[in-house]
């Protein structure tokens, strides 16, 4: 295969001749060897189509030809089709603020546009990646509004495995509306509950964090293009600036508007910030409920063992019969990725200096890899883990029929210490809370059905027959 040569103020590279990249990108791929990955398709999607935007407002301004427009569109909308995203050389992480990814869209459109145009690829004659496919733009309102773009692509998705997950949660709540068992706190009895509230409890959870991503959505449909260097709009005219946004949101089918203050929002990257802590926040709900299904499901004979996990694979390599929680466990470790992506997202958004923000590498990066991972977590949870879940209904019984947590609901009656006492005894003699408490005589055995109800005590049917007045008066207290 041979070679072009390219020059830039650096000096020249040979660069494959049949390469729609450049020198500049290819400099750029010999520099930053890190992750070993190239830009996602959905922000390289992201840029060609702002690169489209661009061209058409240029236009409408008069600040291109019909010609050179049309190409650079024709090109965009190639690679918005999926084509040429092989081209896209180099590493998300990078330095430069994002000068090398602008670069790599500016040079393979103009090469491919070139091409259509019957010039060859490298000459840069008619079209020029800066001159032309740049033009009235900068890396400092192109690569942050790619970014913006591209989040608000990928969390649609995510939403909507959320709600899938919420969904399979009711289901299961309803289903095991009827599994009354006991509650624990800090591992310990509580009182009564059915596991149906449980479930339920999960599903609002997820439901909240469905919401929160939708509401962060706001955040990052304020962009800085028409801001170009530094916010100041230099290079720019004042028609370019005003049309930008607009012609923007019809070419991406989102509604971008642009910032009120320019010099902030390419200065500043608070927004990302608020948006990767919505991610965290459902990481940790959704390593929450999958420790709780993990507990929940420990045993199968000497643990809680109150629901079943479906079984999806071996659980050992030397153990016959194991099966492990391995869908919570893969969840929870999603969820530690994207708590640990959120310190380098704030760290990031804390390190611009001035009037740019040289880390959005990193933080899009990151970002992205956040709503990606927790898009599989929340699918197979919901897919290989939720739909699947029985009840151990025997199990449930058995454990809140051995419990003295029952003994919370005499407090109103009998007070606190007596309660206690009961609890006590029950303990140490094994003899239940009722019929201790029905020995005793500080209660009938009627009142005593119905205070200890355990399905009254998850608040599924009203107590309202027994008078607390009349019992305390009978017992002394």
């Amino acid at each position: 295969m041979g070679e072009r040569i390219e020059y830039d103020s650096v000096g020249s590279i040979g660069v494959p001749e049949d390469a729609y990249y450049g020198i500049q990108s290819l400099r750029a791929f010999r520099n930053f060897h890190i992750t070993g990955r190239t830009l996602s398709s959905e922000f390289i999607v992201s840029l060609a189509q702002i690169k489209k935007a661009a061209a058409v407002t240029n236009y409408e301004c008069g600040n291109i030809d019909y010609v050179l427009s049309k190409a650079i569109v024709k090109a965009c909308d190639e690679i918005i089709n999926g084509r040429f995203h092989g081209q896209f050389i180099v590493d998300p992480i990078q330095g430069g603020a994002g000068t090398s990814a602008n670069m790599n869209a500016n040079e393979v459109i103009a090469n491919r546009a070139c091409e259509l145009l019957g010039g060859a690829k490298g000459s840069y004659v008619p079209v020029h990646p800066n001159d032309h496919v740049n033009m009235s733009q900068s890396t400092n309102d192109v690569f942050p509004t790619a970014g913006k773009l591209t989040a608000l692509k990928l969390i649609p998705e995510l939403v909507f495995k959320l709600k899938r997950l919420a969904n399979a949660l009711d289901g299961k709540s309803r289903e095991f509306a009827a599994v009354v068992k006991m509650g624990r706190t800090q591992l310990q009895d509580a009182v009564p509950i059915s596991l149906g509230q449980e479930f339920a409890a999960f599903s609002c959870a997820v439901k909240r964090d469905a919401k929160r991503l939708v509401k962060v959505t706001d955040e990052l449909r304020t962009v800085n293009m028409g801001g170009t260097a530094v916010g100041t709009s230099v290079n720019a005219s004042p028609e370019y600036v005003a049309g930008i946004a607009e012609n923007l949101s019809s070419v991406a089918g989102t509604e971008v508007v642009q910032a009120e203050n320019l010099i902030d929002c390419t200065q500043n990257l608070d927004c990302f910030a608020f948006v990767s802590g919505a991610l965290k926040t459902c990481a940790v709900n959704l390593s929450k409920i999958s420790n709780d299904l993990r507990l929940l499901s420990s045993g199968p004979r000497t643990g809680i063992m109150e629901i079943a996990l479906p079984a999806v694979q071996n659980g050992s390599s030397i153990m016959p019969g194991k099966v492990n929680p391995v869908i919570p466990e893969v969840v929870t470790q999603a969820a530690f990725n994207v708590i640990g992506n959120d310190c380098t997202v704030a760290l990031a958004a804390e390190a611009g200096q001035m009037e740019l923000n040289a880390f959005e590498p990193v933080l899009f990066y990151k970002v992205f890899e956040s709503i990606k991972t927790l898009t599989g977590a929340v699918s197979t949870l919901t897919d290989n883990c939720v739909c699947g879940i029985t009840a151990n209904r025997e199990n449930c019984e058995a454990h809140l029929r051995e419990s003295v947590g029952t003994v919370t609901a005499l407090c109103p009656y009998i007070g606190y210490e007596k309660s206690a006492e009961l609890a006590k005894q029950s303990l140490k003699t094994g003899v239940p809370v009722g019929t201790l408490a029905l020995n005793c005589g500080i209660l009938t055995k009627r009142e005593l059905e119905e205070v200890l109800d355990p399905v009254a005590m998850t608040g599924c049917r009203k107590l309202d027959t027994l008078s607390k007045v009349s019992v305390c008066e009978r017992s002394g207290i």
